[in-house]
C-alpha cells in the first residue's frame, strides 16, 4: 500500500471547516423546510403526546351554538368547556393555525375530539343544525303558523303572539297582520331562534323581493294584496298575467272584483265553489259586496303574481272563469255573454266530476 503523503491524511481527517458549513445549511434548510410543510401534523402529535388533544372519535353529540360575531378565541373556549376539544389553549393555538371562517348556528358535535376535527366538523356545514321549513306560495298567514310550528316545536300560538305584535316588523300602518309579508320560500332556520325572530327572517326576505321589484313602500300594502288574490285565482303561469289585467280593468272602472278567493278568505277558509252564504257575507274581504281591493293580502304571494301585479297582460277582459278545475285551464272573457259561455262550459264539467274537491 502506497502511504499517502502527511497533508493529505490531515486533510482526509478533517474537513475544512467551509464545507461543514455548507453541509450544516443545506440540513437546516430542509429541515426547516419539511417542518413547514408538516407543521400542522407535527403540532397536532405534539398537542396528543404532551395530552393536550383528544385522539379519535369522540363519542355521543352535543348542541354547540356559535352566536353572531363571536371571536374565534371565544369559539376555542366554549368548545373546550363543552368537552367537544380537550384544552382551551390547545384549541386557540389550532383556530389561529387554521384561520377559519365560522357562521353563525347551531352544530351537533361529538364530545372528545380533536380541535383540528373540530374545526373541519363546523367549517364542512355537515353539522349545523337546523328546522328547514318550505312555504309554498298562496298559503294564509294562520297555516303558514301551523307549518312553522310543525317543523320547529314551537307552539301555534307562540307564533301567532310573536306576529300580533306588527310594530315589530316595520311593514306599513295599514296592514292589518302579517298576512301576506311572509316570503313563500324554503328556509333553514337554527333551533335557537324565536318565533318573532323567525318571521322577521321571512318578512325580510319579502321586503327583499319588493325592493328588488322596484315597489315604493307607500305601494307595498296595495300590490301585495293585489298579489295575493292573483296567487289565489291563477294556476297556469301566462294567466297569472291575464288574471292582474282583469282586476286592473275592474279596478279602473271601479268594478268589484267579484273574487270568490277573497270573499272565502273572509269567512275564514279558501274555496273555489263559494256559496251564497259566503257572497252575501258583511266582511271587508267580500269583494262581491264592497269595491276595490280588500283590507290586506289574503294569501303569500311568490315572485310570479308580484310580478303579475307590476305587469298585467294586455287585454280588455272583465271576465274569466276556470272551467276546468282540475287541469286550472280558465277562459277569460270580455263581455258577460261571453262570460255566461264560459259559466256554461264549467257547469257541464262539475256535472260530469260530480263529488269534486280538488
Amino acid at each position: 500500500m502506497t502511504e499517502l503523503p502527511p497533508m493529505t491524511r490531515r486533510q482526509l481527517r478533517k474537513p475544512k471547516r467551509g464545507r461543514i458549513l455548507l453541509i450544516t445549511s443545506l440540513v437546516l434548510v430542509l429541515a426547516i423546510a419539511v417542518g413547514y410543510l408538516n407543521r400542522s401534523a407535527l403540532r397536532g402529535t405534539l398537542d396528543i403526546i404532551t395530552g393536550q388533544e383528544y385522539s379519535g372519535s369522540g363519542s355521543g353529540q352535543v348542541s354547540f351554538t356559535i352566536k353572531s360575531g363571536e371571536s374565534g378565541a371565544t369559539i376555542a373556549k366554549h368548545l373546550a368547556e363543552q368537552g367537544i376539544t380537550k384544552t382551551y389553549s390547545s384549541t386557540l393555538r389550532h383556530v389561529n393555525a387554521a384561520n377559519p371562517t365560522f357562521f353563525p348556528g347551531t352544530y351537533s358535535l361529538p364530545k372528545g375530539i380533536g380541535s383540528d376535527k373540530a374545526i373541519s366538523l363546523i367549517t364542512g356545514g355537515g353539522s349545523l343544525v337546523s328546522n328547514q321549513v318550505t312555504i309554498p306560495e298562496g298559503l294564509r298567514l294562520v297555516d303558514i303558523y301551523q307549518r312553522l310550528s310543525d317543523k320547529t316545536g314551537i307552539s301555534v300560538n307562540a307564533f301567532k303572539a310573536a306576529g300580533d305584535d306588527l310594530s315589530y316588523f316595520g311593514i306599513p300602518r295599514t296592514a292589518p297582520s302579517l298576512e301576506g309579508y311572509l316570503f313563500p320560500a324554503t328556509y333553514s332556520f337554527d333551533p335557537d331562534l324565536k318565533p318573532k325572530e323567525i318571521l322577521l327572517t321571512m318578512v325580510h326576505r319579502m321586503k327583499q323581493e319588493l325592493v328588488s321589484l322596484g315597489i315604493k313602500r307607500k305601494d307595498w300594502q296595495d300590490t301585495l294584496t293585489l298579489a295575493s288574490i292573483i296567487q289565489r285565482e291563477a294556476r297556469i303561469h301566462d294567466d297569472f298575467y291575464k288574471v292582474a289585467r282583469v282586476f286592473k280593468n275592474r279596478l279602473a272602472v271601479n268594478m268589484p272584483l267579484q273574487s270568490c278567493a277573497t270573499a272565502s278568505y273572509g269567512v275564514g277558509k279558501f274555496s273555489i265553489i263559494v256559496t251564497n252564504k259566503i257572497l252575501n257575507d258583511d266582511n271587508p274581504y267580500n269583494t262581491y259586496k264592497y269595491p276595490g281591493l280588500p283590507k290586506g293580502p289574503i294569501s303569500a304571494p311568490g315572485s310570479l303574481a308580484l310580478d303579475a301585479a307590476l305587469h298585467p297582460a294586455e287585454g280588455k277582459w272583465l271576465y274569466f272563469v276556470t272551467w276546468n278545475l282540475s287541469t286550472g285551464e280558465t277562459i277569460f272573457s270580455e263581455t258577460y255573454a261571453q262570460h255566461l259561455a264560459g259559466v256554461a262550459k264549467w257547469d257541464k264539467w262539475m256535472a260530469e266530476n260530480p263529488g269534486w274537491n280538488g
